[in-house]
């Protein structure tokens, strides 16, 4: 085999080790580890922590908040010291764990930190999607000829060594740097360069990966990333030597670990539990009847908050499905500069949508309204990027642009207020566009335009099977939902995490255009989903910032306006008791409601506009019924499914492989961005740097920040507001039928082997009784989980 094709797949190899990381206008959660996660995780966290320098697991005084709050139950957490061989009491052992913890600094590199800042300055000029007023020349060739050219012109860059006089490929840069080292040492060399600056080798890793417009345009590849990485060492005189230590845990991490299983244990068995109660009510009861509405949710936690606030004011029925609405497409807004991507980052786009103008007057309107508004944003824009210009403008704009920089900074409630009405003046899209749905016959690069008839049938049949629905209300609304914030780079954060980081209003319209559509019906009639003649769909958004919903209502006929009068008037309840709630969590004891959430949506000084998921820990697969009845305090994901109609559990397959996995990406980071947010999150808002377009710096350089800003998971400095818990996901369906999926799912089953994840079953064919995985396929009673001579046991695999 040749250098040439040896090198590629080493880097390959060694690339595993750094997560991908998306730019941060198309935020997509991930695991921060996820190259670890074919490993047990108490075995990844402490590779993680000798490659990556971040620690795995929370601090001792995390721990002792949780354990005085009642979070951790104590007999759970005896049980859990007492198979790690602890038996001294807690408080005295977590004063252990508090002086176990690595608490020394490294030594500081110069010539590696040297080295590490020619890079970033030259990366962010590369890598720039759109915010820089000077752009890196000769972009078009790439970022190793880009660097070779400019190289000579920095005097940063050393002039020794193989950087001085570069090689025409980066494959010849690295056979150069590499020929004192054995081939055996070449992933090992790979992997800790790649995670020296694990931001910015995720993100091109992944922009790579995903070879989009700005791919295209200028490529980089992590080939490139490190032949330049590596000449400048060579330049600098830094060995690249790899360490041929074994990671040793932390003493502190046996303990951490004990603490964490009996704060997780805690959760889940109080969750299981009211599952459970909740099944055995379901399976007396009767639930027949036609509700007035039925509204279809993302599975995202925050839906919990309003869906229970909905069904408390009318008979309304809510259930929970994955935010992209089983559509993966690439959708292109009528404005919209590019597509954008709008489907989980597991799946890729099968079609294309783009929204159509039928009504050219309110077009017109929205033109010359939107024309202006664009400007100003322009205007704004320039004024950001140039102090002296800034400085110019507020002078010469007088006193009317002062009173608006104070408006936008004292009273932002108002000025919300104020451009609610402004924006009442311009037409949303959506009154004047439809999404481009029927199949067109024509492709836009590999994708098909639209959807066909069969498709459409398809993606309306699998929602409804997924759900388990049999019966239709008149209305039946698809809500997707987005954030809104000012002056925010995590803005995207907050919006549909299976959207990709994108609002899923597009998604939800896509959905009930197909499910509107006659021969849709029709044909879902005859795979038995009975569709009354007089059920309309249509979509929605729920603003998880306000929690306002809004209908997008414009094709209902007048059959059904008083649904619509009524449906609304409820809504509006809703959200003043959501908002309540909302409010109170994020400052205990002051003002609350609609106003202080529409507050924070306007105020740009506001570094926690809502909490987005922080707090997740559950997921839900069952019945809305199981839960109706519960307040999870917006910790829980939920998706509806009824195993009663689901016989061969093709339904549940697609659950647990897909809506699931994405679950636990979620979770992950929110737990990593917490235990240990220097390296896994991105610090505090207050000393961001946004950068390129594509991502923050903490301070004025160094590496892309890779996870979520202290603000959307602490109270305060040292107060958690999510505690960081692995993600338990409790099923509501016969254990033998989860078993015989995860037989067939290996990923899935991988990760609950590894302990990335736990799993639960609530069986209704087994006297509602709990069942909790235990690894290989086996299973113990939830109620036995922490006694000594549990029996565990192995459901029998259905045969193929």
């Amino acid at each position: 085999m040749s250098t040439e094709s040896t090198i590629p797949d080493s880097i390959d190899d060694a690339a595993t080790s750094v997560g991908s990381l998306w730019p941060i206008h198309s935020f997509v959660t991930a695991n921060p580890l996820s190259g670890f996660e074919d490993q047990p995780f108490d075995e990844a966290v402490v590779r993680a922590a000798d490659l990556l320098g971040g620690r795995g697991y929370p601090s001792a005084e995390t721990f002792r908040k949780a354990l005085k709050r009642g979070q951790i139950d104590p007999k759970i957490l005896g049980a859990e010291l007492a198979e790690a061989g602890y038996e001294d009491d807690p408080e005295m052992l977590l004063d252990l764990m508090a002086d176990a913890a690595d608490t020394e600094d490294r030594d500081a590199d110069t010539a590696t930190d040297h080295v590490d800042r020619v890079l970033t300055k030259w990366l962010s000029a590369f890598l720039d999607e759109g915010s820089a007023h000077w752009s890196m020349p000769n972009r078009e060739a790439g970022f190793y000829v880009a660097f070779r050219e400019v190289a000579e012109y920095d005097g940063e860059v050393p002039d020794e060594g193989v950087v001085a006089d570069l090689p025409e490929t980066p494959i010849e840069a690295i056979e150069t740097v590499l020929e004192p080292y054995p081939e055996s040492q070449w992933v090992p060399i790979f992997e800790e360069q790649l995670a020296a600056l694990p931001g910015w080798t995720g993100f091109i890793k992944q922009r790579a990966t995903d070879e989009g417009e700005w791919q295209s345009t200028y490529p980089i590849s992590l080939e490139g990333y490190l032949a330049v990485r590596l000449a400048l060492l060579d330049g600098v005189g830094a060995t690249i030597e790899p360490s041929n230590e074994d990671a040793d845990a932390n003493p502190a991490d046996e303990l951490a670990r004990a603490f964490l299983r009996a704060w997780e244990a805690t959760y889940r068995g109080d969750l299981v539990e009211a599952v459970a109660a909740e099944s055995q009510s379901l399976a007396e009861s009767d639930t027949s009847g036609r509700p007035d509405a039925q509204l279809v949710f993302c599975i995202d936690t925050r839906s919990e908050i309003i869906r229970r606030h909905i069904e408390a004011v009318g008979d309304y029925e809510t259930h929970g499905y994955a935010g992209f609405f089983g559509i993966p497409m690439e959708y292109q807004g009528y404005d919209a500069d590019v597509p954008v991507d709008a489907c989980p980052p597991i799946l890729e786009p099968q079609h294309r949508i783009t929204d159509f103008p039928i009504d050219d007057d309110t077009r017109t309107r929205y033109d010359r309204r939107s024309g202006v508004r664009e400007a100003a944003h322009e205007v704004i824009e320039t004024l950001k990027a140039n102090a002296a210009t800034a400085y110019g403008y507020v002078e010469s704009a007088g006193s009317g642009y002062g009173l608006a920089l104070a408006a936008r900074t004292l009273v932002p409630g108002r000025v919300h207020g104020l451009f609610d009405a402004a924006d009442g003046l311009v037409p949303d899209e959506h009154e004047f566009c439809e999404p481009l749905v029927h199949h067109q016959h024509t492709y836009v690069g590999d994708l098909p335009v639209g959807l066909t008839t069969e498709e459409k049938v398809e993606y309306a049949a699998t929602a409804f099977n997924l759900m388990g629905w049999e019966e239709f209300s008149r209305l039946v609304v698809f809500v997707g939902h987005a954030s809104e914030t000012t002056n925010n780079p995590y803005d995207s954060s907050l919006d549909c995490g299976a959207c990709a980081g994108n609002p899923g209003g597009p998604n939800a319209r896509v959905l009930a255009a197909i499910c509107n559509d006659s021969e849709v019906k029709t044909a879902l009639r005859e795979r038995g989903f009975d569709v009354p003649e007089d059920t309309v769909f249509l979509a929605g958004e729920h603003n998880t910032t306000t929690d306002e919903v809004e209908l997008y209502d414009s094709d209902v006929s007048e059959s059904h306006a008083d649904d619509l009068e009524q449906l609304r008037a409820d809504l509006a309840t809703a959200r003043e008791n959501a908002a309540a709630e909302r409010a109170e969590s994020m400052d205990p004891g002051g003002s609350s409601g609609v106003s202080e959430t529409e507050r924070r949506a306007a105020d740009w000084a506001e570094t926690r506009p809502e909490w987005g998921l922080a707090g997740n820990a559950g997921f839900v697969i069952g019945p809305r019924e199981l839960t109706s009845d519960l307040d999870l305090d917006g910790r829980a994901f939920l998706h509806s499914y009824d195993w009663s109609t689901d016989p061969d559990g093709e339904a549940l397959e697609a659950i647990l492989a897909g809506p699931m996995v994405v679950t636990q990406w979620i979770n992950t980071q929110y737990y990593f961005s917490t235990v240990d947010n220097a390296v896994y999150g991105s610090g505090s808002k207050v000393t961001h740097n946004p950068v390129g377009n594509i991502g923050v710096y903490q301070g004025n350089g160094g590496d892309l920040m890779t996870g979520l800003p202290l603000q959307s998971l602490m109270t305060a400095d040292d107060e958690p507001y999510h505690q960081p818990l692995r993600l338990s996901t409790v099923i509501h369906a016969p254990v033998e039928r989860v078993n015989s999926i995860l037989a067939d799912q290996e990923e899935v089953a991988e990760l609950l082997d590894n302990n990335w994840h736990f799993l639960a079953v609530v069986d209704p064919t087994q006297d509602h009784r709990a069942f909790q995985y235990e690894s290989d396929l086996r299973w113990i009673p939830l109620s036995e989980r922490h006694e000594v001579d549990a029996e565990v046991i192995a459901p029998a695999v259905a045969d193929d």
